[in-house]
């Protein structure tokens, strides 16, 4: 064997992974094929770019991605931890500057002894196969692995299927929106109380918070209707079929009923609006972008409408009439393995122990759960090649483990998964019913099991 170890992918898994093995001072090649060549949805040279959202969700211990980040900075996560450096407002989630992280991130990378980044397109300039001949190989190319990589996975794992798609949201500059009619605040924390003035309740302090655009039922029926009129970019009909719901495009979401949005992305509950002092019809929400506070996006506005068309249509967004988009929405393919019929619990290959994956090509959904494999990976494979035979298995009680179990578990109908507590073991005892109180004793319980795998 081979004195280092081979990562594919300097995206959020792949980094996690690079930067966790060289910390067992052992060598790295990390293989990324930016900037001689970007995929549709990126272009940025850094290291770990971030193409969709800029929030890594929730920080509360009561929501399961808030407890995931908490395991993983307990595990000294390099992501999660520059995640904390770079983030701005955004409430009670982690929401980062997304130019300033991956900066962050490709400085650690690059300045680590251990780590050589080379930049190469694998399967085009360098076939997989020879990769893994010699040296353990951790496959961490995300959801947007080039097709000539991905034809070289097809015949290692015996799979002719590997792909679903997703949509980006638009984002918009802070200084066009409307502050007329867009206000400040976080769900629960804007509703006028009762005992309230509407001057004492319009200067109350709402600390880091979210914009919002309040419709009236007019306002709605009329962006509802030009929503689902407009123009899309043309999909063919196995992408139609192969859309993930957790990131459903807008429009296809709208299409669904008239009130659908209204009781989804669109939700007015636990706000009034200013100008009325009245709960809106819809509210639509847009969260801060940048370390600056100069650009936001719109929450929940994945979409594949055509340029002109996002332009035209949200831009009847009350407050957004004159709003000036940097970026619109973009439709592209992503990547997954059917993990439960090829990988285990460490996300290893199971007819080829040199063969790792790590990040969403594994099918766990969203970027902490990328930064998640990535741990699980690289400690696997620090054992594996310091010769140690036992495994490295994180426990059901845990996200981290509970994630690596769900997709290395048998499952007919495998879809990605986020971080979710339906997915751990059910509390002994008693069923609490309170789900707040549920939720916090399942955060104990986890983070008890992580201490005592620190502690080890």
């Amino acid at each position: 064997m081979k004195d280092y170890i081979n990562v594919i992918g300097a995206g959020l898994a792949g980094s996690e992974v690079a930067y966790q093995i060289a910390k067992h001072n052992i060598k790295v090649k990390l293989y990324e094929m930016k900037p001689k060549k970007f995929s549709p949805a990126h272009n940025n040279a850094n290291l770990a770019e971030i193409v969709c959202s800029n929030s890594f969700k929730s920080n509360l211990l009561t929501n399961a991605c808030g407890l995931l980040k908490e395991e993983l900075r307990q595990l000294d996560s390099l992501l999660i931890n520059l995640a904390d450096e770079t983030k701005v407002p955004a409430g009670q989630a982690l929401a980062v500057d997304r130019e300033i992280f991956s900066e962050r991130v490709t400085q650690e990378i690059k300045s680590n002894p251990f780590i050589e980044v080379i930049s190469c397109e694998v399967g085009e300039e360098i076939s997989l196969k020879e990769l893994t001949k010699e040296a353990i190989t951790i496959i961490a190319t995300g959801p947007l692995t080039s097709e000539p990589l991905a034809k070289e996975i097809q015949e290692i794992t015996g799979q002719n299927k590997l792909y679903f798609y997703d949509a980006a949201a638009p984002i918009v500059t802070k200084e066009s929106i409307n502050f007329d009619i867009a206000f400040y605040g976080n769900r629960y924390e804007q509703e006028k109380k009762k005992d309230e003035t509407i001057e004492q309740w319009k200067k109350r302090d709402v600390g880091d918070s979210y914009i919002n655009l309040p419709f009236s039922k007019e306002e709605y029926e009329k962006f509802y209707k030009e929503l689902i009129e407009a123009e899309v970019v043309t999909l063919h009909e196995f992408e139609k079929r192969e859309i993930f719901e957790g990131c459903m495009p807008i429009e296809i979401m709208a299409k669904r009923g008239i009130d659908t949005l209204r009781f989804g992305p669109l939700k007015p509950v636990g706000f009034d609006d200013p100008r009325t002092a009245k709960r809106p019809y819809a509210l639509v929400q847009l969260r801060q972008d940048d370390k600056q506070g100069s650009l936001y996006n719109l929450v929940g506005f994945q979409t594949n409408l055509k340029f002109g068309e996002q332009k035209r249509v949200f831009s009847m967004i009350p407050g957004l009439e004159n709003a000036e988009f940097i970026k619109y929405g973009v439709m592209h393919r992503n990547t997954y393995l059917n993990s439960p019929e090829l990988l285990d619990e460490t996300y290893q290959l199971k007819t080829n122990h040199n063969i790792y994956f790590a990040g969403q090509i594994t099918g766990v959904e969203g970027y902490v759960e990328s930064i998640s494999s990535g741990m699980v990976v690289a400690l696997n494979a620090v054992n594996q090649f310091q010769n140690k035979d036992e495994k490295i298995r994180f426990s059901e009680n845990t996200i981290i483990g509970a994630l690596a179990k769900y997709i290395s578990s048998e499952n007919a109908k495998f879809q990605p998964m986020n971080a979710n507590f339906g997915i751990l073991p059910e509390l002994e005892g008693d069923k609490i019913r309170d789900k707040k109180l549920r939720y916090t004793e399942f955060s104990k319980r986890s983070l008890k099991n992580i201490a005592q795998f620190v502690k080890v």
